[in-house]
């Protein structure tokens, strides 16, 4: 206001003067010195700025809008969100029900998402839900190991690709389905090299681990070049095997001339070994026996944190290690199917930047709706519309009902205020400050209005609780009860042969 009534300083400005004789300057049209304004005049004159290029003026930002009423606040089994912004500020919250609809994030770099994520985990922490947690960047998961209780410090599962201790094992190629297991770890790939992978590529490492997955030892992706490259390892290896089209595969590989067999594996194997030549890598996904049970994770109150930083792996090889992790997860919720629902316990998996993890043989718009039932509830971050493919757009719109808007971009404004208007606008989208918010809530399965709400800051790190933490995550480690190239005992063995008539014995 300030800037704009500086115009009328100094000389250049109105004082108001009694007119003497008011009716005689009006007929004679003589005022002499200044004007004669009226009411609207003058308030025509003295209005608020329109002018956008006025220097000086701090224009309004986004509105906040009060929540309607049915919104949760606070309870055991209430999510905190943040605070409303407008009115008398009261904490608002998510029912842990309504967060199996899932979750959209959304917002620009520091806008807050972090924060958010990082209240939901302590969240679940504190009320002994389980959670997995995959961060491309680090810094989520290193907040989480300062903050989260003592308490569950024997719940706890790390994987951290900067620590130099050694991770824990998840092991694509050990236990469960064996064709939904290589079907998954053949979808990542094919995904994530897309511009370089070919139908002879994918038959190739299909074929391959489907053999490691019927041998009786414990198979892991670093088995996959020695058995494309050593012959007399591939002729044990596929000695027992019965299944006639794998058979007929190896015979067709065999009968290749050297040169021929090193073109077919060469595209599979210079990604096999990038992704295998770094330690951490190796050790987490090739390094024998899984040492974690993700199902003890899930349906005992577990936290796995995944803090794979793409400054440390490289994006492709960040993205390979959380979408194994991703689909280890899934793997164990589809088993879920089996257990009745009322015993089925709530989980959270919660993926920054998603887009580079949702790598499975499955529609998201299929998997969605299939993890509500299995009570798993996901929340997608990621920073603008941009980073996904068009289909995956409309599956995250339709399919991950609550919604929540930090700052984006206009362009994103636009697109996101579907959910939002006529109460938001894409203006006031695309104008939050840091830790502002749009959030459109599911409340006992039906969509609600709009409403503002600022997340609350992080509670103050706990000294020493890093180290607490992980120092019991490495205990928490199942000892490996036999090396990677260990053989089973022979009831086992006999069992595993049973079980897959494609897998024949040796000995007969």
């Amino acid at each position: 206001m300030a800037t704009t009534f500086a115009t009328y300083t100094e000389h250049n400005h109105y004082a108001r003067k009694r007119l003497p004789r008011p009716a005689k300057a009006l007929a004679e049209r003589r005022l002499g010195r200044g004007d004669l304004l009226s009411v609207p005049e003058l308030a025509a004159v003295a209005h608020l700025p329109t002018d956008d290029t006025l220097p000086g003026i701090q224009r309004a930002g986004a509105r906040a809008i009060a929540p309607p009423p049915g919104i949760p606040a606070t309870g055991q089994d209430i999510k905190p969100l943040g605070l409303t912004d407008s009115g008398h500020s009261r904490p608002v919250g998510l029912r842990v029900a309504d967060a199996r609809h899932h979750m959209h994030v959304i917002g620009a770099t520091g806008s807050g998402k972090s924060t958010l994520l990082a209240q939901l985990v302590l969240a679940d922490a504190e009320a002994g839900r389980s959670a997995v947690v995959i961060d491309p960047k680090g810094d989520l998961v290193t907040d989480l190991l300062s903050r989260l209780p003592a308490e569950v410090a024997d719940r706890v599962v790390l994987f951290d690709a900067d620590s130099r201790h050694r991770p824990p094992c998840l092991n694509p190629l050990d236990g469960g389905d064996p064709d939904l297991a290589v079907d998954n770890l053949v979808s990542i790939f094919r995904r994530v090299y897309s511009a370089f992978w070919g139908p002879r590529t994918d038959d190739v490492m299909r074929a391959a681990c489907l053999t490691l997955r019927m041998t009786d030892g414990v198979a892991t992706l670093a088995d996959v070049p020695k058995l494309l490259a050593d012959p007399a390892y591939r002729a044990r290896t596929t000695a027992g095997i019965t299944d006639p089209v794998l058979r007929g595969f190896w015979s067709w590989y065999d009968d290749l001339t050297d040169a021929s067999r090193s073109q077919v594996i060469a595209p599979l194997m210079n990604k096999l070994r990038a992704f295998l030549l770094r330690r951490f890598v190796r050790d987490t996904v090739a390094g024998g026996r899984s040492t974690v049970d993700m199902k003890e994770v899930l349906d005992n109150g577990g936290i796995c944190l995944v803090r794979i930083p793409k400054g440390s792996l490289g994006d492709e090889t960040a993205r390979l290690v959380g979408s194994i992790v991703v689909a280890n997860v899934w793997q164990v919720a589809t088993a879920r199917a089996r257990t009745p629902q009322r015993d089925r316990r709530d989980a959270s998996l919660i993926l920054d930047e998603f887009h580079n993890f949702l790598n499975l043989p499955y529609a998201v718009d299929d998997m969605l709706p299939e993890a509500r039932a299995l009570r798993l509830g996901l929340v997608l971050a990621h920073q603008n519309d941009a980073q996904l493919p068009r289909d995956l757009q409309e599956s995250i719109s339709a399919n991950a009902r609550n919604k929540f808007f930090f700052n984006v971009s206009p362009e994103d404004a636009h697109h996101l205020s579907r959910h939002t208007a006529p109460r938001i606008s894409a203006h006031d989208l695309s104008h939050y400050d840091a830790f502002h918010a749009a959030v459109r809530l599911v409340v006992h399965g039906a969509e609600t209005e709009p409403f503002t709400v600022v997340t609350e800051p992080l509670p103050p790190a706990v000294p020493g609780r890093s180290r607490l933490l992980r120092a019991a995550a490495r205990e928490n480690q199942r000892p490996k009860t036999k090396p990677v190239d260990a053989r089973l005992d022979g009831d086992e063995a006999a069992s595993r042969r049973a079980a897959d008539p494609r897998r024949g014995n040796p000995a007969s």
